[in-house]
């Protein structure tokens, strides 16, 4: 018969309640339940990834580094830890190392939109532009709502001069998320593209 009052069970509750806090915004009240859990069982490798993400939205990155770190020593199979670890590694512009992890993660967790966005850019930026493309594409396939893929894809076509591609990618972040400051500044980039391009035919 199952038990609802033994011990897993209430850890997953608690795991459970982290995460819901996590999905509004409360991340500092997530991370207290998720420390005691961790202090009843330092190895509880599900209380770890979670530190380690909610650790990254409060963009405290030597602790997001310090909590994925110790999940993939424990589990190699931790698709969280790697994609965290791989994250942290692109913001430092740390490609190579990035690309490693992040691979790892869509190994462990494939058709996973947010570790192929982020693979694809890591590989886009580390020079490998057309697997980079790909991959985005990828990304944007399973998830084609979200304005920081479009965005990505939107700077990588930009930077390869499919401007036409790179506007209607942003045009769709506009749309989505009207306010978004990475959209309107890449539309204000393409904009300056496009008059520098029209003065260069007119000369």
């Amino acid at each position: 018969m199952y038990d609802d009052s033994s011990p897993i069970s209430k850890t997953l509750e608690r795991l459970e309640e982290a995460e819901q806090l996590k999905l509004t915004g409360q991340n500092c009240d997530a991370l207290i339940i998720l420390e005691e859990l961790l202090i009843e069982d330092p190895e509880n490798i599900s209380a770890l990834e979670e530190v380690a993400d909610n650790e990254l939205s409060l963009e405290h990155f030597d602790r997001a580094q310090a909590a994925a770190a110790r999940a993939t020593a424990l589990d190699e199979e931790s698709y969280t830890g790697h994609y965290i670890l791989g994250f942290l590694r692109s913001i430092e512009q740390k490609w190579e190392s990035g690309i490693v992890h992040l691979k790892k993660a869509n190994m462990i967790r494939p058709n996973n939109a947010e570790i192929l966005r982020c693979l694809g850019w890591a590989l886009f930026s580390s020079g490998q532009r057309a697997q980079g493309i790909v991959t985005l594409e990828r990304a944007l396939n399973l998830d084609n709502e979200n304005p920081l893929t479009l965005c990505d894809l939107g700077v990588s076509y930009l930077q390869t001069r499919n401007i036409v591609k790179a506007k209607s990618l942003f045009d769709r972040a506009l749309e989505l998320d009207p306010e978004n400051l990475k959209a309107l500044e890449c539309i204000k980039a393409v904009q300056k593209l496009e008059t520098v391009l029209q003065k260069g035919k007119t000369l």
